[in-house]
């Protein structure tokens, strides 16, 4: 077992070697990548400050409030983009009858379609890593030992929520091939609904937010908890903020299984 594990680090790092080099190779994507990131992110937290700016406050949260919480989502969707987002193609390598390859191969099929290289480079978690660092000041989070020990765990779990819906959406595709659909509405859900307060919605949406897609894990219970928020009739406490990595992990187990009940029944897409 150890000596496998060895294996898997030694391919993963020479995966992330190629992945760089590649990248670097097509400088003027790279740089046009990362100006879409820089603004892409700028724009949403422009448009959180032109709505509060008109409304000083939503169910008392006020800007520097929002810029906290939207930093916590960009911090765990910046780590599940850089390290697993390649799970998101698995749907186009089984509708190009790539797959196949990474069955008859000595690795663990899922490594493989996670480390495979996908051109990624960590530009949106360096840029989430200093917005992260600059919000936590101007919102006047306390950092104390609580903070410095979870957020990190926090970060990890929220990726691990991110990466979870992911591999459910792709695992789909042994079945239907096809999923762009599914893959939209879920990450528009993720996208839109965490940029604001939870309790600002119906108690629907709350309950999906919280027990269905735990996307409220990512960001809104964490940022409750350290910037010592009041109820406000959400679902849980505050402190269930503090059990995101635990959520995560029980979702990738899940997701896991799902796409292992899937695999064994994989049979090809006929090319």
């Amino acid at each position: 077992m150890l000596n496998r594990l060895r294996v898997m680090w030694s391919v993963y790092k020479q995966y992330w070697r190629i992945n760089i080099l590649t990248t670097l190779e097509y400088r003027e994507n790279f740089l046009i990548w990362f100006a879409f990131t820089f603004i892409y992110h700028g724009s949403a937290i422009t448009a959180l400050w032109i709505v509060l700016n008109r409304f000083p406050e939503m169910n008392g949260w006020t800007f520097r409030d929002m810029a906290f919480l939207y930093g916590l989502w960009m911090l765990a969707h910046a780590v599940h983009n850089t390290f697993f987002s390649t799970v998101g193609d698995i749907p186009d390598h089984i509708r190009d009858g790539e797959f196949d390859r990474l069955l008859v191969r000595p690795l663990d099929t899922l490594f493989q379609a996670i480390a495979t290289p996908g051109q990624v480079f960590p530009d949106e978690l360096i840029l989430a890593l200093l917005y992260f660092g600059v919000v936590t000041w101007y919102s006047g989070a306390t950092v104390d030992a609580t903070f410095v020990v979870f957020v990190p765990l926090i970060v990890l779990g929220g990726a691990m929520i991110d990466l979870a819906f992911n591999l459910f959406i792709s695992t789909v595709a042994f079945w239907f091939v096809r999923v762009d659909a599914l893959r939209w509405i879920v990450i528009q859900l993720e996208q839109e609904f965490t940029r604001y307060p939870i309790t600002i919605y119906s108690r629907g949406v709350r309950l999906l937010l919280t027990f269905v897609v735990p996307f409220a894990f990512m960001n809104y219970f964490p940022a409750r908890y350290f910037l010592h928020k009041a109820h406000e009739g959400a679902m849980l406490p505050a402190a269930a903020g503090l059990f995101t990595p635990a959520i995560g992990v029980l979702f990738v187990a899940a997701a896991y299984l799902f796409w292992r009940f899937g695999l064994n029944r994989y049979s090809g897409v006929g090319h």
